[in-house]
């Protein structure tokens, strides 16, 4: 099985419902497999910890996720216009995989929500392609044809999947959005069987 590992943080849900779609277009793909995992939330109180399993929700990433996935879709709500610090945090740990070379020629893939239509979306995404480039990663985006960003309303764009939440950051994801997330999952996956069979 080809694993596609669904990294995200999500503070309202929002994102975790986006990434709960991308695994299924993920898994739409024979031989391919959604690994779905968290980050915990950063905390300003130095002392301040987070379980090592959560609650609920998915189980918090390690580093050797990275090893074992064969591609990478990642997610993230808006901050500011780039990614949030719970990522952030997690892949300024990587150096020594950057060093390894852990994520190089391995396809990703990048999604998010935010409250407004232009509440910084596609900055976020392109923040999140970042570390994934210096990674050596192959980023994989949306194209229009077959796919709903041409003509929505809401969220979706040619850099990755999107949510827009409105003000309360209430509204749930609309079958638009979820398609995009869809077609991105499946296209990192289709992707990753590709680069896997080129290198037999």
């Amino acid at each position: 099985m080809h694993k596609v590992l669904v990294l995200y943080y999500s503070r309202h849900g929002a994102v975790a419902s986006l990434a709960k779609e991308v695994g299924y277009g993920i898994e739409t793909v024979d031989g391919c497999e959604a690994v779905m995992r968290t980050v915990p939330s950063v905390s300003t109180v130095c002392e301040a910890t987070e379980p090592a399993i959560p609650e609920k929700g998915d189980v918090h990433a390690r580093k050797e996720n990275l090893e074992d996935c064969q591609a990478l879709v990642l997610g993230s709500p808006t901050r500011f216009g780039t990614i949030a610090s719970p990522l952030k945090y997690f892949f300024d740990q990587t150096a020594s995989e950057w060093l390894a070379g852990t994520l190089v020629d391995k396809p990703a893939g990048v999604f998010t929500s935010s409250s407004s239509m232009h509440g910084g979306q596609e900055s976020t995404l392109l923040s999140m392609m970042l570390p994934l480039i210096h990674h050596g990663m192959i980023v994989v985006g949306i194209p229009y044809t077959g796919s709903p960003i041409g003509n929505t309303q809401t969220g979706g764009t040619p850099y990755g999947a999107s949510h827009v939440g409105g003000p309360d950051n209430i509204r749930p994801v609309d079958n638009d959005e979820k398609m995009a997330a869809r077609i991105l999952g499946r296209r990192v996956a289709n992707c990753a069987r590709l680069v896997a069979k080129s290198a037999l």
